[in-house]
């Protein structure tokens, strides 16, 4: 195979960031080639990037997992270290509370009975998100006084007496007469979404399949996991749906760009720990906001190549925990 020296080939060639290489017939774009004869130095001809003494052209293409992963990387490596997060409150000009909610007597917070079996197979069916996340305390199934301090605090300083927190409990028949009192969700969504809403929290429990989420439908925070900066995030959503006019179709967009509303919850979240300057608290929300948050964009960013969805997924993942990390220490 010849060797074709690089002046030789780019002599008469305009140059581009890809190079016209194609018309040369001599080196396409993704061809491999290897600087001098160091296989170390094997990459990607990127024209005005790279500038390789000789090119070797040896007959094969870069494998799309291979440039994809690349890429990625080249993408990710900017973010490290960068508040992806920026600490921004949710401003709220109105509240729309339904009546019935805001002056019902039962407890703002409501704990399900010590269930040692169900909440030991919950457990279990935890690990893959207890990983994912790495924190032991995801699904846990059990929630302490802090986590319960804190988001009541948050809902005390945002004004929202009207959010129900269920703490580790399974009550489907209750969730649906506060869907059916939601009178600030228009009934066609309450009764479509809603009802399906309802429904899958009854078919498939938190309790037992984990899962920490806010049902705009019943105005219910449900809680699975022993972290504060989790409710708090639940809370947010809370805080957000609160001031929407029309909350049915902010809740049915949701099932379209979830990474809207998740980005303004975890932005207001750290808004809310700056103010208070909880320092710890800021770096264990950095530490699990951010490969929460990375889960949302890897799904997003998957939608458009879903040949490569679960490298993207996993990748963004490991980038929200390196981006969280490193931002946590520059506060040490």
């Amino acid at each position: 195979m010849q060797t074709v020296p690089w002046r030789q080939l780019v002599g008469s060639l305009p140059r581009s960031r890809w190079g016209a290489s194609r018309e040369a017939g001599l080196l396409r774009r993704g061809d491999i080639f290897y600087k001098g004869n160091v296989p170390s130095c094997q990459g990607v001809a990127f024209w005005g990037y790279q500038r390789p003494l000789f090119i070797k052209p040896i007959g094969m293409t870069l494998k799309p997992h291979r440039l994809f992963a690349v890429t990625l990387a080249w993408l990710l490596l900017p973010l490290a270290g960068c508040r992806v997060l920026s600490p921004t409150p949710i401003p709220v000009a109105s509240q729309q509370m339904a009546p019935a909610l805001v002056e019902n007597t039962d407890p703002q917070f409501e704990f399900g009975q010590p269930q040692p079996i169900i909440d030991g197979v919950g457990w279990v069916f935890g690990i893959p998100d207890k990983i994912l996340l790495w924190d032991r305390r995801v699904n846990r199934h059990k929630i302490s006084e802090p986590t319960i301090s804190a988001t009541a605090d948050y809902l005390e300083h945002n004004n929202l007496p009207h959010i129900k927190v269920r703490a580790n409990q399974y009550a489907p028949l209750q969730d649906w007469k506060r869907l059916t009192q939601n009178t600030t969700v228009a009934w066609p969504w309450r009764y479509t979404l809603g009802t399906l809403s309802v429904a899958g929290e009854a078919i498939l429990p938190g309790r037992i399949v984990g899962g920490d989420h806010f049902n705009p439908f019943t105005q219910t925070i449900h809680l699975y996991s022993d972290i504060p900066a989790v409710a708090l995030h639940e809370a947010a959503h809370a805080k957000d749906f609160t001031r929407r006019t029309y909350q049915g179709s902010y809740a049915a967009a949701y099932l379209f760009v979830p990474l809207w509303h998740e980005t303004l919850a975890s932005q207001d979240v750290f808004a809310y720990l700056e103010e208070r300057q909880d320092v710890p608290a800021i770096i264990e929300a950095n530490r699990i906001l951010y490969p929460a948050y990375g889960t949302y964009v890897g799904g997003a960013l998957g939608n458009f190549v879903p040949s490569y969805s679960l490298p993207i997924y996993y990748g963004m993942v490991i980038a929200g925990h390196a981006n969280g990390r490193m931002l946590s220490e520059q506060m040490r």
